[in-house]
């Protein structure tokens, strides 16, 4: 006997899809929107129709927005010269929450897995050529992830643009503030040695 309508079992089944959610999360979102008044699911299923619909990548960093430059990249009160290449936008979105950086964006839209059939093709490397080539740019920071794919694609990049008329840097890596040094693993305490800086002393 069939204990969940088809029509809620569909629902369950696209939010299990969402990453993060299991079965019973998933439940729990389907029965809270069932629950809700009907005007309620009509907005939100507009909402999901309008993200394909209005939202689509900057012309410049490939980040999610609604107009050809994104709010960043139109800013004049940004350093367009400094460019942060991050993995994903929501990579961008928590750099942006610390307010201390004042540059530019570049998206990459992923890492390298060549396992996975992800290449330099696959990624917005391309067009992050294009910008250096552009003579645009003095400053790359890569701040892709310390795992293994994000550290083989920063190493892919520094490699790239060696050669280039511009400053590569690192997003540096190692003890978060406020960790007891004895509680970090090896690679965390291997990374925050690698990059160490040297100490300045403030009157």
């Amino acid at each position: 006997m069939q204990v969940i309508p088809p029509a809620l079992e569909r629902l369950i089944a696209d939010f299990c899809k969402l990453p993060g959610i299991g079965r019973k999360t998933a439940t729990r979102l389907a029965l809270y929107v069932l629950r809700r008044p009907a005007a309620e699911a009509r907005n939100l299923a507009g909402d999901l129709i309008a993200l394909h619909e209005t939202i689509h990548l900057c012309h410049q960093c490939y980040t999610f927005c609604e107009t050809d430059l994104c709010g960043i990249c139109g800013n004049t009160g940004r350093n367009p010269r400094l460019v942060c290449v991050v993995e994903e936008p929501g990579d961008q979105m928590a750099i942006e929450k610390t307010g201390a950086f004042r540059g530019v964006y570049h998206i990459l839209h992923g890492v390298l897995a060549p396992m996975d059939g992800i290449g330099p093709a696959e990624l917005k490397i391309g067009e992050l050529r294009q910008r250096v080539n552009s003579g645009s740019i003095d400053e790359l920071l890569i701040a892709t992830s310390s795992t293994v794919p994000g550290e083989a694609t920063a190493s892919y990049l520094a490699d790239l643009f060696k050669g280039a008329a511009i400053s590569i840097s690192r997003l540096a890596c190692g003890i978060p503030m406020g960790m007891d040094i004895k509680y970090a693993d090896e690679h965390t305490l291997s990374k925050a040695i690698e990059s160490r800086q040297s100490f300045q002393k403030f009157p």
